[in-house]
């Protein structure tokens, strides 16, 4: 057989590999559906970070001022927000909160409206939730053995911080890599974040378990 008709024969088998890759990559990376998710998950965090913001600036213009989240000795924000916790940093921790949720529903409007970021900008996505989930875990443990009281706008932020984590570092592996270990996780994702809020319903009814058995 002539070089001609070998390469009449492996061009058509060569595009086939081409689109079955372009293909794969598209299946890989994140829908729309995916961003509208991301959006709405970033614009739950971002108005719970500056609705604690508001009230964290309404108590240092009114010492007297009694934040709308105060409901009962272990639901107050009031508690938490008076703490050192409540300003790693040195300023409150709801800017941070702002900042990063801002970057996140910006970046989940992109994705809805079906622009294709590159690899890096999902990485960056992921690393920034990552710093956010040890974050809130960090919160989450001083708020239930030292500071002995919960934030119900903090709470929304760690309700959505977990998924976002899960979603966003499983979506950038999924790109980066074909590992089974990774397209196995995704598939489990929802079961994954669900068993996370298991564990920290289960810790906090543990650490007031005082309390909430005085309204059985």
């Amino acid at each position: 057989m002539s070089t001609t008709a070998h390469d009449a024969i492996d061009e058509p088998q060569d595009e086939a590999v081409e689109y079955d890759e372009e293909a794969l990559e598209a299946a890989l990376r994140p829908t729309r559906a995916g961003g509208v998710l991301v959006t709405v998950l970033g614009a739950l965090g971002l108005l719970a970070a500056f609705t604690l913001a508001v009230e964290k600036v309404e108590t240092l213009l009114d010492p007297n001022y009694v934040p709308s989240c105060n409901f009962n000795p272990v639901l107050s924000c009031g508690s938490v927000m008076s703490t050192d916790q409540a300003a790693l940093f040195g300023f409150p921790n709801p800017f941070l909160g702002i900042l990063g949720f801002s970057v996140v529903v910006t970046v989940g409007v992109v994705l809805a409206s079906g622009v294709r970021l590159p690899v890096w900008i999902h990485w960056g996505l992921a690393l920034g939730c990552t710093a956010g989930l040890v974050f809130i875990h960090w919160l989450a443990w001083q708020s239930l053995y030292d500071i002995k009281a919960l934030c119900p706008y903090c709470m929304v932020v760690w309700t959505v911080t977990i998924p976002l984590f899960v979603w966003s570092t499983l979506s950038a592996a999924r790109m980066s890599s074909g590992s089974r270990l990774v397209h196995g996780l995704w598939s489990y994702r929802l079961v994954i974040v669900l068993a996370w809020y298991l564990v920290f319903i289960a810790a906090i009814g543990e650490a007031f378990w005082s309390y909430w058995s005085t309204l059985l």
